[in-house]
């Protein structure tokens, strides 16, 4: 074998190492991605503990999760909105959310969140105010 073959080996089986190498990052570094993900899906602590801060949110007919999450996210209910849209798809609660005005609270976690826009008790109170009024 002439020296240049030798050197022109030698490289081909680094840059294959390399290549399988930076693979390898890339498939630990989502993997790790979405561990963390799923784990904060069903792990997510609320905003505040003990007592917290209620919070007035006024959920309009039409809104989807992403609407709700970034609302919620915006009066500091929860900390990703993005997060909340996931639990919300994942939740008993999906297709139950009603409209209305909803008093939230930071201690809460995104489950009892769901389950306090889902009740039809507080909501369809709003709701039936805001007829009233029209």
């Amino acid at each position: 074998m002439s020296a240049s073959k030798i050197v022109l080996l030698i490289l081909r089986t680094c840059v294959s190492m390399l290549i399988f190498l930076l693979i390898v990052f890339g498939v630990m570094k989502g993997a790790s991605y979405a561990y963390e993900m799923g784990y904060r899906v069903f792990t997510e602590t609320p905003v505040d503990g003990a007592d917290g801060r209620d919070v007035l949110v006024e959920i309009t007919k039409g809104m989807d999760a992403a609407d709700i999450g970034v609302l919620l996210e915006e009066k500091g209910l929860i900390r990703d909105g993005g997060l909340f849209v996931i639990q919300m798809k994942l939740s008993a609660y999906s297709d139950k959310v009603k409209a209305g005005l909803y008093t939230l609270n930071t201690s809460q976690t995104a489950i009892e969140m769901l389950q306090t826009i889902s009740s039809s008790e507080e909501g369809e109170k709003e709701e039936k105010k805001e007829e009233k009024t029209k």
